[in-house]
């Protein structure tokens, strides 16, 4: 009976402050990423369609292998990696969203219901991969944010409710997780502006500003043609 409560426990902020951040919601972030660049329409690959899945995993390896279950170690290589797959899901779909941009205003149709599928798996991967670059980046990573952590934190990216009640001396320490940075980026890319949480530096407006934008081209132009055009 209490098997359930202990399972989601280990999940909790508190949880991740004494022991690390869970491995788990992130990697089934990128792999979520990878499935829906392997399942895109022919007209939006730039490779064959195995290529960018099977690299995006093989990246996600090493990552997972340092840090099977909770997110406590951190290398340089590691770092290098982890934002090298980031950068590399976002810049494919940037791409396959350019691809699908041509195929829309070129002087064919095409199939729609293809176009109205490659959109929604644009979209999709948008908001995954840029949750994955929010909290990459914020504070450092993950490694930066425990309280225990040598590392030097980064200057915070994004400020969220909890870091005001935090603040005080009544209120325990609170740090983000990855799902506090999906929750962001589920926000950002279907209200087109913050929410809760307000973007700090000029890094993480810009990053928030491109996806805004690649959700809207998306969600309004994009599936919005290729509506209008499915048999």
């Amino acid at each position: 009976m209490d098997d359930g409560p202990r399972l989601l426990e280990g999940f909790t902020h508190r949880a991740a402050e004494r022991h690390g951040e869970v491995r788990l919601p992130a990697s089934a972030a990128v792999v979520l990423a990878a499935l829906g660049q392997a399942l895109l329409p022919d007209a939006l690959l730039v490779v064959p369609r195995w290529v960018l899945p099977v690299i995006e995993i093989a990246l996600l390896v090493p990552l997972v292998a340092i840090n099977p279950n909770r997110l406590t170690t951190e290398t340089r290589w590691s770092r290098i990696v982890s934002l090298a797959l980031t950068a590399l899901i976002i810049v494919t779909n940037l791409v396959a969203l350019g691809f699908l941009l041509h195929d829309l205003v070129g002087s064919t149709s095409g199939n729609g219901r293809q176009l109205l599928l490659g959109a929604l798996e644009v979209w999709l991967t948008n908001m995954i991969a840029f949750a994955l670059v929010f909290w990459d980046l914020d504070r450092g990573g993950a490694g930066a944010r425990l309280p225990s952590s040598a590392v030097p934190s980064g200057r915070a990216d994004f400020r969220f409710p909890q870091d005001s009640d935090a603040s005080t001396d009544e209120a325990p320490p609170w740090m983000p997780v990855f799902l506090d940075y999906l929750f962001l980026s589920i926000t950002n890319s279907t209200a087109f502006s913050p929410t809760d949480t307000l973007p700090l530096t000029s890094r993480a407006k810009l990053l928030m500003s491109v996806q805004a934008l690649t959700a809207m081209i998306t969600s309004l132009l994009v599936v919005a043609r290729a509506v209008n055009i499915l048999k």
